[in-house]
Parts: C-alpha cells; structure tokens; sequence
C-alpha cells in the first residue's frame, strides 16, 4: 500500500529530526503513505511519534531529508503554501483542544468560520456532524459539562467539518476507557472508509492495536518500520454499534449531504 507512489499523499525521504542541538530523534526515515490508507503510529514515550506527526503538519522542519504532502515538497514551502496544505489536514489530540468559554456548536463550527464560510451553511454542517458522532443534543453546551469521551467526539466533529483529506490523531485515545476508545475508533474507521480520509493514529495501546489489525508504523532506535497485521479490516470485525453512529448507508448520506451543502 505504501508503495503506490501514483497516489501519494505523504512521502519521506531520508528524513532525519532532531530539537534544537539535541541527538537526532529520527534519522534516515523514507515511506510513502498512500491516499486512503490508514495506519497506527506506535512507539514507548519520547520515541519520537508525535514528532513525526508534526513534520508531517509542518509544526516542526527536518534537519536533513525532504518530506512532501499531496506531493509537494515542504521544505521550502511560503506561509500560504503551508496554511493551503494545512487546509486539507486535521489534527486530534489527546488533550481535546476544546475551547471552554464556548459551545459544542462553535467549537465545531469555528474551523468553518475561520475559512469564511456563510453561516446558513455552517449551521447545516455543524448540525449534521454532530449528529453523525451521536452530540446532537449537546450542540449548546458547554465542553466542560461533557465526559471525556464526549469530548473527543467533539474534537473529531470539528476534525471531519472540514473533510480532511489526511487526519492526524495523536494518543486520542489515552484518556478513554476502552469503551470510549472502541467507540472513538470506529468513528475513524467511518471516516476513513466513507470520506477516504488517510488517517495515521498514534497510540500506546496494544489492546486497541490488536482488535484493529491496520498496519503500524513502529518508531524505535530513530528508525521507522512498518509492521503489517496480515489479517482481516478492522471495521468487518467491529460488531457493537456506536450511539448515534448508524449503517453505512448513513455515511454514504453524510458524505453526498456534505457535498450538496458546501456546493449550494
């Protein structure tokens, strides 16, 4: 899969980081991740995951190598080539990154209204989205009257709004029991096989990694490998239905509704 070079969206290439005049935390890192693909991000604490995720957003610049997104090289990429890219990516993360002084509804809607879209439009997304990760109700509350769990499905409405078309999800799952993180799971499966999002999730659970057999990038000794399950899709296993998640007819819907919406 990481082969197809012909559909590309993120690529490496001899890449190596390091922080500052620290000792390297990658060296010599090459792969070609392909458009749609999903993978698990593995590795002990300060291995080096979330610095590879930021490379890929361009939070942080290689000290050797290049790295292209949508086949582009970024090294020397202007503010507005990288706030484009950005455009096209969403990050998740552990923490929630929710904005406490207002609701559901406008965390969710700010990465539209941020773009300059018309509110009449933004209302019909916003509302669709959450319902689509079962936080309809909630639209007027505050985050911090949720659970943590309701959180991240907050974090993940406002990731999918924009229809990215690479998620990074860094340790999303490290503060949710293992309900919670088979739920929010198989909100990024949805994702994944519905709107073609190429996700890379990093994590520390085995468990997680185990009853969802997607391939893994395994950092270890500033080196990356991948390790292939060889068995079955994650999502033809999953038999718990989420609250608020339906069929796959309803994704099928979601996506044609968000394409009417933002084409209207």
């Amino acid at each position: 899969m990481r082969y197809m070079e012909g559909n590309t969206v993120i690529s490496f290439m001899g890449v190596g980081a390091r922080y500052d005049n620290d000792p390297d935390i990658l060296t010599d890192v090459s792969f070609n991740i392909s458009a749609g693909s999903f993978y698990f991000l593995s590795g002990a604490s300060g291995a080096g995951k979330t610095t590879l995720l930021r490379l890929i957003y361009h939070l942080h610049r290689p000290c050797r190598g290049t790295i292209k997104i949508f086949g582009t090289p970024t090294n020397s990429m202007s503010r507005d080539e990288i706030t484009e890219m950005r455009n096209k990516m969403a990050i998740v993360f552990q923490e929630y990154s929710l904005l406490s002084h207002i609701s559901v509804f406008d965390n969710v809607a700010l990465p539209l209204r941020v773009r300059g879209m018309d509110e009449v439009k933004i209302k019909k997304l916003v509302t669709k989205t959450l319902e689509w990760v079962g936080l309809a109700k909630y639209a007027n509350a505050n985050p911090k009257t949720l659970s943590g769990g309701q959180q991240q499905r907050v974090s993940v409405a406002r990731a999918i709004i924009i229809q990215p078309s690479i998620l990074l999800a860094d340790e999303p799952t490290g503060n949710l029991d293992d309900e919670n993180a088979s739920r929010l799971m198989e909100l990024f499966i949805q994702m994944n096989k519905m709107f073609g999002t190429t996700i890379i999730l990093a994590t520390h659970n085995s468990k997680l990694m185990e009853t969802y057999k997607f391939p893994i990038m395994h950092v270890e000794n500033r080196k990356l490998t991948f390790i292939d399950p060889a068995a079955t899709r994650a999502h033809s296993t999953v038999k718990k239905a989420t609250p608020g998640i339906h069929d796959a007819k309803y994704f099928t819907e979601l996506s044609r509704q968000f394409n009417d919406i933002g084409n209207k």
